[in-house]
């Protein structure tokens, strides 16, 4: 073939190659222009799967007018297919039938009936990302020269860059199709988002949506949403849920917690008893007017994300951001409401009862039935350095799990709970201002104060109940008490100071032991214990001395020096029960005389 004839052979090649429309077609196309064209009778392309150890026909050209199956997986060993990729070089067999080298050509040369063979390594691979070689053969034994192997390496080149074209048609297809659905997937979310529907349907949406499994966390609504399970090996959907709103819940709101500000890379620790296994997730904090209000955790496939799937989760972040802002707003909305009637009732602000009575029907607060308050005072344990994300919730699922129904109410520093008061509902409060305490103080560092008050049977018992509650949150920190405590724990004495004016009582005991309990905190003196314990022994110097451990001359002197520094004298029964008062108060109402505790 001259020089003029190969250029317009390579030509009508170029031109037969490019008018396939799709991988198969100009891998098809290929073959024809390598057999018409160089004068080979048939030819095929086949795909290498070297770690399997096969070659797989793709396409074939083969002009027999007798039908007949053909093999279409070749044993790699014995194919030169191999041999021409390795060496990236084509493989020339004169005789096939004469061929120890390759047993398998050799018996399919007999049986069709061909001699020659030529095999050419490609350039670019099949749609699974496998390399491929093109095969001629010839009915008669053909001498093959370096020009015709360049002129057949022509055919290929021009044939590889097809392949390459379709590859990138095929991609840049794929991403347009990527890119349809990531509008159509934005469009539908927010449509969700805007509609009435609620957290949980947009949570199973976005689970259908994204490509990796995800759980959705609404702190306000205290709802878990898993989709789907993040290892099939070892859950199933429904087994996969059932972990997610058991075992796993808590340690799930917790990370999602952790992430206040930033996505976060955490580890989940699974044992259900049946599977014990690590999985790594990724935290997407959502947020409202920069408060976290839930949290999108995804968890990581093997395929790496692009960047549609991020504009994807990005659309995702915004809808679900969007559906929690109703809960958010509404669950603001309802706790004001629900504080501001609260403090209408126990400060008596209200004029109708009847007018009252029904607002709080409205907020799902019956105050025609008896209830107690569960009065849960976390202000102290706040300045010790503990913090509680949403103890409005915590408190919630905390009466969920005790199975008591009641109304939570938010007040400055605590919370109050409304509970029925009747005989069956008391039986169930028995352990759960303890369980409140420990769970509290778990988050916070130090228990709260909680203490339940007595039945409110009408509307005027709630005023009472609640400045008795008061009173006794009161007493508990003056004496640095926490957890769970009632009036008689303290004695008749607190209970009288809560209840007298601060002012004058603090008067009182400045006027009587002030000088002496400051002059002891500056020089370091021991009136203020000599004069409690001589009181306490009914003035008897020497009891007081034994008891002390002093000798009795020392007692005498200390009490003269008081008398003669502070003016008490203890010579009357009114001195002395003043005297001693005034010591027992001081204690009370400053916790830094531990002493007359």
């Amino acid at each position: 073939m001259n020089h003029e004839s190969q250029i317009l052979s390579l030509r009508d090649a170029a031109s037969l190659i490019n008018s396939g429309g799709d991988l198969q077609s100009v891998l098809r196309d290929l073959v024809l222009a390598a057999c018409r064209h160089a004068k080979w009778t048939l030819g095929s392309i086949m795909s290498i799967d070297a770690p399997h150890g096969h070659a797989y026909v793709i396409v074939r050209h083969d002009p027999t007018l007798i039908q007949r199956a053909l093999p279409d997986r070749w044993e790699l060993a014995t194919s030169p297919s191999i041999v021409a990729l390795n060496r990236n070089e084509p493989v020339y067999i004169r005789d096939a039938r004469a061929s120890e080298e390759f047993p398998g050509y050799r018996r399919e040369a007999f049986e069709r009936d061909y001699r020659s063979v030529l095999v050419m390594p490609m350039s670019c691979v099949d749609e699974d990302s496998r390399p491929m070689v093109l095969t001629v053969v010839s009915r008669e034994i053909t001498e093959v020269s370096a020009e015709d192997i360049a002129f057949i390496g022509m055919i290929v080149h021009l044939g590889e860059i097809a392949v390459e074209k379709q590859h990138r048609l095929r991609q840049e297809k794929q991403a347009g199709e990527r890119l349809q659905r990531a509008l159509q997937a934005h469009t539908s979310l927010l449509q969700q988002a805007l509609s009435e529907g609620s957290v949980a349907a947009l949570a199973d949406k976005v689970g259908e949506l994204l490509p990796n499994p995800v759980v959705v966390i609404d702190f306000h609504a205290n709802l878990v949403v898993a989709g789907r399970s993040p290892s099939e090996a070892h859950f199933d959907a429904a087994a996969w849920r059932q972990a997610v709103g058991g075992v796993l819940n808590r340690q799930i709101v917790k990370v999602a917690r952790g992430a206040s500000e930033a996505r976060q890379d955490e580890t989940l620790f699974v044992d259900d008893g049946k599977h014990r296994l690590k999985l790594s997730v990724r935290v997407e904090p959502l947020t409202i007017d920069d408060e976290v209000v839930g949290a999108l955790m995804i968890f990581p496939t093997p395929q790496q994300s692009g960047q549609l799937d991020q504009m994807l989760l990005d659309s995702a972040k915004f809808a679900l951001s969007v559906q929690m802002m109703r809960s958010f707003v509404r669950f603001r909305f309802e706790t004001r409401s629900l504080t501001e009637l609260f403090l209408e009732v126990v400060e008596r602000r209200w004029r109708d009862e009847a007018d009252i009575v029904n607002r709080a029907r409205r907020l799902g607060l019956d105050l025609t039935v008896p209830q107690r308050l569960i009065v849960v005072d976390y202000a102290d344990a706040a300045k010790h350095g503990g913090s509680l994300a949403d103890p409005h919730h915590a408190l919630v699922r905390l009466l969920e799990q005790a199975g008591v129904a009641g109304t939570v109410v938010t007040v400055e520093g605590g919370l109050v709970c409304l509970v029925a008061g009747d005989a069956r509902e008391s039986m169930r409060l028995t352990k759960l201002p303890n369980t409140i305490a420990t769970e509290f103080g778990r988050h916070l560092g130090r228990e709260p104060a909680v203490l339940v008050s007595e039945v409110c049977a009408l509307l005027a018992d709630y005023p009472t109940a609640w400045e008795r509650s008061r009173r006794m949150i009161r007493i508990g920190r003056s004496f640095g008490r926490t957890g769970v405590f009632a009036g008689q724990d303290f004695g008749p004495l607190p209970m009288l100071v809560a209840a007298a004016d601060v002012p004058d009582v603090r008067n009182f005991v400045d006027k009587s032991v002030g000088a002496l309990i400051a002059h002891d905190r500056e020089h370091g003196t021991p009136y203020l214990e000599t004069l409690f314990a001589y009181l306490r022994e009914g003035c008897r110097s020497q009891a007081c001395a034994d008891a002390m451990g002093l000798h009795v001359t020392t007692l005498r002197y200390r009490l003269s020096r008081m008398e003669e520094l502070f003016g008490i004298k203890l010579d009357t029964p009114e001195q002395r029960f003043a005297a001693e008062l005034a010591i027992r108060l001081s204690g009370i109402i400053d916790s830094r005389v531990p002493e007359t505790r």
